[in-house]
């Protein structure tokens, strides 16, 4: 009838076995992909097992659990990162490392911004890439990691522009921040700045807006 497809025709038997015999290979194959997502407690059980390898110095059995927790557990995603930058337990890779770190830093975590923006900066994987770092350091740097508050430090001591001009009394403020971690760094650049300028009274505050009066002119 016009207008309506009709039945749809039966597939041929051979195509019909073939169907079913995938349908049955990927049902076990599906429900055996459920049963096998992991607890939190077998989450930070495998954590735990990383950081007991890595803590023994053997960085491949390291690497690979928490290699395998990547798409569970943000801290295991930057830690393997942190391996694949370095080249321990894994040969070096610092793309991979880039990846992984922009997406533990796209959950949130401030180390992975601090450490993705440090790669950035120094061009590990690439030019350097300062536009692409500020944001990550200002994130990191708001959450009191004293190394983005050192390298955003340096960064208005110095001015970036046109991205970021210079401020060394902003400067001064992450180095103290990133002194009071106990970053000796930090704690040298703050010495190295300039002296603050000295407040001023509300008697010169209020000279200074008051404009003299001009001269009187004579009759």
């Amino acid at each position: 009838r016009h207008g309506s497809l009709g039945p749809m025709p039966r597939l041929p038997r051979v195509l019909r076995f073939a169907v079913a015999l995938l349908m049955a290979v990927a049902s076990p194959l599906c429900a055996g992909t459920a049963l096998a997502a992991r607890s939190g407690p077998e989450i930070k059980a495998q954590f735990d097992a990383g950081l007991a390898a890595y803590d023994a110095g053997n960085f491949p059995e390291a690497f690979r659990l928490w290699l395998d927790l990547q798409f569970e557990d943000v801290a295991a995603m930057r830690n393997a990162a942190v391996m694949l930058r370095k080249g321990q337990g894994t040969p070096r890779d610092p793309k991979k490392a880039e990846e992984l770190f922009q997406r533990a830093a796209e959950a949130g975590l401030p180390t992975a911004q601090a450490d993705l923006a440090d790669m950035l900066l120094k061009g590990e994987a690439g030019p350097p890439d300062l536009q692409s770092a500020l944001p990550l350091l200002e994130a990191a740097a708001a959450a009191n990691h004293p190394v983005a508050q050192f390298e955003l430090g340096e960064l208005y001591e110095t001015g970036a522009p046109p991205l970021l001009a210079q401020n060394f009394e902003v400067a001064r403020q992450l180095y103290t921040a990133a002194a009071g971690h106990g970053m000796t760094a930090a704690a040298d650049r703050l010495r190295a700045l300039p002296p603050a300028p000295a407040p001023i009274s509300a008697t010169q505050a209020t000279q200074a807006t008051i404009a003299p009066l001009p001269p009187a002119s004579e009759p």
